[in-house]
């Protein structure tokens, strides 16, 4: 049975290295701190000062939140073998096919099909590219362009084309203000007024969360079934 500590007695840790203190001291401690303070002083404020200092803008968790998901998809990105981009993982697939001209042309309908076919790597490369670049244009202000003139630029150019649209993305995330992330988004949603540029931005990290997650897991299948 272990050594009892008494209230004001030393323990079994050695003379002078712990001392218990009796409750009763505790609490008349505690009770002198309430009785002494002045009625008229205020609650200390300095906890939510610092709450306001560190506050984070808009912007800035917008960024951080995209900056999380570009490091998930660039692990992917940067593991990919060419076999990867144009391995189909299901009968009913859709991929990108050369045309008669050498150029390569996405599988697509306007009106989403039954069933719905699974994606190859690269075909989700070129829709990323598709949406992302749509969205660079809008926010700088430049003419949208249309979904045949987002050409995809092949297995080999592929996880670059992304990294110089993570750049530009980058860059014009960076130079929004305030009064720029409160204007009424015109994409994805074509000027709704109850979306902003801010619900924009937040769609591009969350859109891209999702091809992420689809590339990796197509990339992991592929690896287990080589």
């Amino acid at each position: 049975m272990g050594a009892r500590v008494r209230c004001g007695t030393t323990g079994d840790r050695g003379p002078g290295r712990h001392t218990a203190q009796p409750p009763c001291r505790r609490v008349a401690r505690s009770r002198r701190g309430v009785a002494h303070r002045s009625p008229d002083r205020k609650p200390d404020d300095r906890g939510a000062r610092c709450c306001q200092d560190r506050a984070v803008h808009r912007r800035d968790l917008l960024r951080w939140q995209f900056d999380l998901v570009w490091s998930l998809l660039d692990y992917h990105l940067q593991r990919l073998t060419a076999a990867d981009f144009r391995w189909e993982p299901a009968a009913t697939c859709w991929t990108l096919r050369l045309d008669a001209g050498g150029s390569w042309v996405p599988d697509w309908e306007d009106h989403e099909p039954d069933p719905i076919p699974v994606p190859t790597i690269g075909w989700i490369i070129w829709h990323v590219g598709w949406w992302w670049s749509v969205t660079i244009d809008h926010t700088r202000g430049r003419p949208p362009r249309r979904r045949t003139e987002i050409a995809w630029p092949g297995d080999g150019e592929a996880v670059e084309w992304l990294h110089g649209l993570r750049a530009e993305w980058s860059a014009a995330m960076e130079a929004l203000t305030d009064a720029d992330l409160d204007r009424i988004a015109p994409f994805p949603w074509q000027n709704d007024p109850q979306r902003t540029v801010a619900h924009m931005a937040a769609w591009v990290n969350a859109e891209l969360m999702k091809n992420a997650a689809e590339i990796g897991q197509l990339r992991l299948v592929r690896a287990a079934q080589a």
